[in-house]
């Protein structure tokens, strides 16, 4: 009577045993990673590699992209460091680029807020400087912490609260650099307005920007 079930019984136990794998194979997988181009940003003080995120902020990264293949970034400067006593230290940002200077800035570009992109204002966040939205060119910070009042807010009554700053990348290596030039001395009777005392003295300069492949260490 055994005999009989055997190659039933073996069967069986076989199709137990492939079940889990079969359920594996079946599962959906994660959804893949944005799609980013990493750049290097050789300073005076060393270097910093960044994640632009060209899947998700595709405006805003080409623009970036343009400056940096154009070689628009070589010989500019970090020249502004924002303190800010609150939160987890260091705080605030560093800011970088053409300055407005006719000869490296190129047209401005059209507003990419972070409700639309995904990509936000978190520790390390690269972020398009501006006047009003859709203004931005040449210039970026990079922030020390979080800083969400920079991400855009819909539902406010505030034209600039609504449309927020512009995010499109973040730091992946050389963090300690990015620590170094927001520490660096500042001028106390340099810059406008309240961004008066945070202009550096003397500014870091940009040494060179260029596209870079792989995964850097380091971060």
């Amino acid at each position: 009577m055994l005999k009989r079930f055997a190659p039933l019984l073996a069967a069986l136990l076989t199709w137990l045993a492939l079940t889990p794998a079969l359920a594996q194979d079946d599962a959906p997988s994660p959804p893949p990673e944005p799609k980013v181009q990493l750049v290097a940003l050789d300073t005076a003080m060393g270097t910093i590699t960044v994640a632009i995120e060209v899947e998700r902020a595709p405006v805003t990264a080409a623009n970036f992209l343009r400056y940096v293949d154009q070689h628009r970034f070589d010989g500019t400067v970090f020249y502004r460091s924002m303190k800010l006593d609150w939160g987890d230290q260091p705080n605030g940002l560093i800011q970088a680029g053409t300055q407005y200077d006719p000869k490296r800035t190129l047209p401005a570009i059209a507003h990419e807020p972070t409700n639309v992109t995904g990509v936000h204002h978190i520790k390390g966040a690269l972020s398009m400087a501006r006047n009003e939205p859709g203004t931005a060119t040449g210039d970026f910070s990079i922030l020390m912490q979080e800083l969400p009042s920079m991400d855009a807010d819909p539902g406010s009554d505030d034209p600039e609260t609504r449309a927020g700053y512009a995010a499109f990348g973040h730091v992946v290596a050389g963090w300690d650099v990015v620590e170094k030039i927001h520490a660096a001395p500042t001028d106390p009777n340099k810059g406008e307005g309240w961004m008066k005392g945070q202009m550096l003295s003397p500014p870091v300069k940009i040494i060179r920007a260029y596209r870079v492949d792989g995964v850097p260490t380091g971060a």
